[in-house]
């Protein structure tokens, strides 16, 4: 295995310019195993990565992982173990045989070639919220089943797929101590905060934010003792139930353009140089 991550390493080096450093994201996506070091979760949920992560079962007793190819079903055990459990409390909704998971990390963490700009320590996992109805998918339905979405096409409101599981599954993420944040489309989280009674805490997990009709995406703290691991800073303050609804009044009422914004800066590109020094270990070591 080893041979085969230095050819690889190799190969996107000879095809960059003399001067130029290859990107982290080329580095990370080439390697297809976790690396043999204790667990650990090194820098942070954009800017880091994972040792001795733990490949997900791509099917077990109330979840199938989705999206195969993607070899994306890579985590810190501390992960794979909340989705664990959270599928069998999804397995105690009617209609649902339990979860179906989308993109933990890569097998060593780190950036990805392709979409997230998080999920490189091992500790995001995104959950789809099409209800598991069934767990004997093969891995080419897998690649071609599409999740739903609970959202209006503007994300202001819930549609008609929304139902009370989602509401629990949902509180039920949000109210284990090991979960620092759940981000899902504004419209949901006005719901939520519609619908919960009693204890409402959990609540302040929930976050709005972009592009999360399909999915929920749940972020764990960094384990307990994890030298190196950043966690990011706790969500304000109270429910953000009114947050919420600002998200939900400015999709509804979209704000005048600020002549005097910044204008945005395109992304700049990570090398292994601007990871946390662990990561030179974690991508090499086999």
């Amino acid at each position: 295995m080893g041979r085969i991550v230095t050819a690889c390493l190799m190969v996107i080096a000879l095809a960059l310019p003399a001067s130029a450093e290859p990107l982290a994201k080329q580095l990370f996506g080439a390697v297809r195993n976790g690396s043999p070091h204790q667990p650990a979760a090194f820098g942070g949920y954009s800017r880091g990565c994972v040792a001795g992560a733990m490949q997900f079962a791509e099917t077990g007793p109330t979840w199938q992982a989705m999206r195969l190819s993607r070899n994306r079903n890579w985590g810190h055990p501390e992960t794979l173990n909340f989705l664990a459990g959270l599928s069998a409390y999804a397995a105690q909704q009617p209609g649902w045989s339990g979860l179906y998971i989308g993109d933990i990390s890569q097998p060593r963490g780190g950036p990805m070639r392709t979409g997230h700009a998080s999920h490189q320590i091992g500790l995001d996992a995104d959950i789809w919220l099409l209800p598991a109805t069934r767990l004997d998918l093969t891995p080419q339905q897998r690649e071609n089943i599409s999740s739903i979405s609970l959202s209006s096409p503007n994300g202001a409101f819930v549609n008609e797929n929304w139902s009370a599981a989602h509401h629990l599954i949902l509180r039920a993420a949000a109210m284990d101590k090991r979960v620092a944040r759940i981000f899902i489309f504004p419209g949901a989280k006005v719901r939520l905060c519609q619908e919960a009674t009693g204890n409402r805490d959990w609540l302040r997990k929930i976050r709005p934010w972009w592009g999360h009709q399909t999915h929920f995406h749940v972020r764990l703290n960094c384990p307990k003792g994890a030298a190196g691991c950043v966690d990011q800073d706790p969500p304000p303050p109270g429910d953000g139930c009114a947050e919420a609804q600002q998200w939900v009044n400015n999709i509804l009422n979209p704000p005048p353009p600020d002549p005097n914004a910044p204008k945005p800066q395109p992304k700049r590109e990570y090398t292994l140089a601007d990871l946390p020094a662990q990561c030179v270990s974690v991508l090499q070591q086999n």
